[in-house]
């Protein structure tokens, strides 16, 4: 077997793909919903509701539990690795998100004084609130359950 096709087969990495993806495309819906534009740079962000990234190590996690046991020594890295994703997405990714606003708002003040200064604008939606984090794991885990 090729390792392409064992790729294709291995039904826990589908897994937490399939609920990246679906979290990236619930984002692109809600921001049609909200401003009514189709903007496909919702597709591949981070940051924003729900969590991409706690959905994906939610849907890893539940699929190691349901194929290798919940009590297995490879959920637990799992379940240990979410948390991780899941606190970093909502404590220093959040907080680097509201620096880089702040930066932003010092910068631009800095342009209106001196104009021959240029600076692109620092991305300021990297991180997620606990709400966003939350249902991006509950995205995650009925994924995992489905695949």
């Amino acid at each position: 077997m090729t390792i392409l096709s064992e790729l294709f087969q291995n039904t826990i990495l589908i897994s937490a793909i399939t609920a990246w993806l679906a979290a990236q495309i619930i984002k692109v819906l809600i921001n049609f919903s909200i401003h009514h534009t189709f903007n496909i740079y919702f597709l591949v962000s981070s940051g924003g509701f729900p969590s991409s990234h706690a959905a994906t190590v939610s849907a890893l996690a539940v699929g190691i539990g349901k194929y290798y046991g919940w009590n297995s020594p490879i959920f637990a890295v799992a379940a240990v690795l979410a948390m991780i994703v899941m606190y970093d997405a909502a404590g220093v990714r959040r907080e680097a998100g509201k620096q880089a606003e702040v930066i932003n708002r010092l910068v631009a003040g800095l342009y209106q004084q001196m104009s021959d200064l240029s600076q692109e604008r620092l991305k300021e939606l990297i991180g997620h609130t606990p709400l966003e984090v939350l249902a991006g794991a509950i995205v995650g885990i009925i994924v995992g359950i489905i695949v």
